[in-house]
């Protein structure tokens, strides 16, 4: 039987923690920066715990 493979685009964004959880890269931080707050960019920054119904569907892509 052949192996599920891995989506090359999910294991770029996703990353899972010790307990299971996926964290993501929250958006709107690529351009314009300029017009956005340093407190702002700041925040951006951070990563984010996916959403309970898309880490499910990210889960089945990374095969875990």
């Amino acid at each position: 039987m052949p192996k599920q493979k891995t989506h090359s685009g999910a294991k770029k964004r996703f990353k899972v923690t010790g307990s299971g959880k996926l964290m993501k890269q929250q958006a709107n931080l690529r351009h314009n920066l300029e017009g956005k707050s340093t407190r702002r960019t700041r925040r951006l920054d951070q990563e984010q715990v996916l959403a309970k119904g898309d880490a499910k569907v990210a889960k089945k892509l990374l095969g875990i």
